[in-house]
């Protein structure tokens, strides 16, 4: 069987890279959309699905539905978070607050068909909700979402990636994006400073009207320390990061051979499969922004269904996944593929190919070694490939295929 990522509609992000900062509002009462870009600046990307097909008998046909959806913004805080299910039972549920890990109280249904939250929330708050579900048969499925909650009418919340004392890899931008659209973009980016320990210049660039990514011309010199401050009123929060290794990995399409490079010697050469002719993978440098060791991936999250309406794919345990866009490219472990399509085809419809195994618990193979060599933040570029569109820089973390002069256009700030 061979590997299909397809492109289809824009995804949203799941997981969360950083912390929140609550400012006061200039301007502006609107609520993000549930991607969290209003595309006024760059292109609507066309998404490139999760993964792979896989056999049947991995599909569950327990159906999980979360409410508020995920990426919500200006969630009531008397609201009552709800998770339902069809066609099977729920067999856990959490919900945790992002920034301190503190779990938020619920309760299921006796007929383990439903979950409400029992508490109220906290404002300006970024909630993650993860569910598990399992069919009349046993076979598992999951639903996540990450919704954040109204902030004072006075105040909006911007939330700040990547995280206060992590480490990231050299491609790493600074994102902050607001709960509340914000029309005044001068006198609330000339609130935010970024600098960095290397003396790089860093410029701030609108992607919309709750977007605001921050960074130098080239990728961060490495083992340099980035600082942001928010200063208002006299009040003052910081958030710092740390820059690790250089780490940039190119996909040549044509060759179906990545080559990755650690501070500018190649350490390793690995053969893939990426998107097919008719299916080709983005061209661009792509920036990880997501690791899990495993992941569950569904056709239907990306309009991949078959006539009856149940999903194309089911894949509950794809190993060592890494996106590189919101609109679904990952560099995953591929285990159902036939050893001899890794550097010979390419066989997906858009995303990159490594072989794994089942469970991904080898760690000789090329999926693992790659994941556990990679932090969020590293670069990945692809070359070569038919692909014809260009990829929107706000397409999860791909700034860098914005040319400096119009990324410093789009600052008012600049």
């Amino acid at each position: 069987m061979i590997t299909l990522c397809r492109r289809h509609t824009r995804l949203v992000t799941a997981g969360v890279l950083g912390g929140v900062l609550t400012v006061t509002a200039l301007s502006g009462t609107s609520s993000a959309a549930a991607d969290g870009n209003g595309n006024d600046a760059g292109n609507q990307p066309q998404a490139q699905a999760r993964v792979g097909q896989a056999g049947d008998q991995e599909a569950s046909d327990a159906r999980i539905k979360i409410t508020p959806g995920p990426g919500a913004y200006a969630v009531g805080i008397d609201d009552r978070v709800g998770v339902t299910v069809g066609n099977g039972k729920l067999t856990k549920v959490t919900m945790t607050a992002v920034a301190t890990g503190a779990e938020v109280a619920g309760t299921l249904s006796a007929d383990g068909t439903s979950w409400k939250s029992d508490v109220r929330l906290e404002r300006a708050t970024r909630y993650q909700i993860t569910a598990e579900a399992e069919d009349a048969k046993g076979r598992s499925t999951t639903g996540n979402a990450t919704i954040t909650t109204v902030s004072p009418a006075d105040d909006f919340t911007g939330h700040v990636s990547p995280q206060d004392g992590s480490t990231v890899g050299v491609g790493m931008p600074v994102t902050v994006t607001f709960d509340k659209a914000v029309s005044d973009r001068a006198a609330v980016q000339s609130e935010i400073e970024v600098s960095s320990s290397s003396g790089q210049r860093v410029v701030g660039h609108w992607f919309s009207d709750h977007r605001l990514d921050f960074r130098p011309e080239n990728y961060w010199k490495p083992g340099s320390t980035v600082t942001v401050k928010l200063d208002r009123h006299g009040v003052r929060k910081t958030v710092t990061f740390k820059i690790g290794r250089s780490q940039i990995s190119t996909v040549d399409a044509r060759t179906k051979q990545m080559t990755v490079v650690r501070d500018g010697k190649t350490i390793k050469t690995i053969p893939v499969s990426s998107g097919s002719p008719e299916h080709p993978t983005y061209n661009g440098q792509m920036v990880i922004s997501e690791k899990f060791r495993q992941i569950h991936m569904n056709g239907a999250s990306v309009g991949l269904t078959e006539k009856d309406g149940k999903p194309s794919y089911d894949i509950k345990a794809v190993p060592h996944a890494m996106r590189l866009t919101d609109s679904g490219t990952f560099i995953h472990g591929n285990y159902w593929g036939k050893d001899s399509i890794f550097g010979k085809v390419n066989s997906s419809h858009g995303c990159i190919g490594l072989k794994d195994v089942r469970g991904g618990g080898d760690g000789k193979q090329p999926a693992a070694w790659f994941f556990d060599q990679s932090m969020t933040g590293d670069v990945v570029i692809v070359k070569n490939s038919d692909d014809k569109t260009k990829l929107a820089p706000d397409n999860g973390l791909s700034d860098w295929n914005m040319p400096w002069s119009e990324w410093v256009a789009g600052s008012p700030a600049a």
